[in-house]
């Protein structure tokens, strides 16, 4: 058993806040040098800039993000516990777990990785479970498609305290070793890859009469993510 096996013998978690707490179990359990570790330190900066958020006032319907935000967690920790266990984990994280150890591969790369995956497959997936538990319409346009929407800014936030510590001095000098790691950055957008994960998440929505066809469009989309994960963790150092 890895130093993972204890933390995600605690999931699935039940609330935002048990979300948050793995997630500070895990930065505290991995070297800041793990692919891992890198993702996972901008996805609990993401989360705690979120409880605040709610807690500010900044949403019209906590509850809905609220349980989205447990359900999404969940699907993380489900991967790490399907690479924990020797189990495999969705294609759509693959590159990211066999990569974690690289040298060559910049921790900015490992945190957009880890954002593909989680967004592009994982947050689709997340929102069908968040309505259907809730018992609503997953529509657009909606109260619940607002405050998704309203995340983004949030994010923009989360990016910034997040690159402020990637790029301290030291890390500016380390990311001079790793040649093109800002082109591979440009290719990345956070608010396209929430706008997509909507728009596949209703796909998910309306297939839920059809299992064969939800599932099978849910594999495809999950290699297709993986592939493009592979993209962004070229070895550029």
């Amino acid at each position: 058993m890895s130093v993972l096996g204890p933390i995600l013998g605690k999931t699935p978690v039940g609330t935002i806040d048990d979300v948050l707490a793995r997630m500070r179990e895990i930065d505290a359990a991995l070297p800041a040098a793990d692919g891992i570790a890198c993702f996972n330190m901008l996805y609990m900066t993401v989360t705690a800039d979120v409880i605040k958020a709610e807690a500010s006032g900044t949403f019209v319907n906590n509850g809905f993000l609220t349980a989205l935000d447990v359900a999404f967690g969940n699907l993380y920790f489900a991967a790490l516990k399907a690479l924990e266990t020797g189990a495999a984990p969705p294609r759509a994280w693959a590159p990211l777990f066999a990569a974690r150890a690289s040298s060559a591969i910049a921790p900015l790369q490992f945190a957009l990785a880890g954002m593909n995956a989680h967004i592009n497959r994982d947050l689709p997936e997340a929102l069908v479970q968040t309505f259907v538990g809730l018992g609503i319409e997953m529509e657009r346009p909606s109260p619940q498609s607002a405050d998704f929407d309203r995340v983004n800014a949030v994010l923009a936030t989360s990016e910034a305290e997040v690159r402020d510590r990637y790029f301290t001095p030291l890390m500016v000098e380390l990311h001079r070793d790793f040649d093109g790691v800002d082109d591979v950055a440009a290719n990345w957008s956070v608010q396209e890859a929430r706008a997509a994960a909507w728009v596949n998440g209703e796909a998910l929505w309306h297939l839920r009469a059809f299992p064969t066809l939800s599932a099978d469009y849910l594999e495809t989309l999950d290699g297709m993510v993986g592939f493009a994960g592979r993209g962004l963790l070229v070895e550029l150092g």
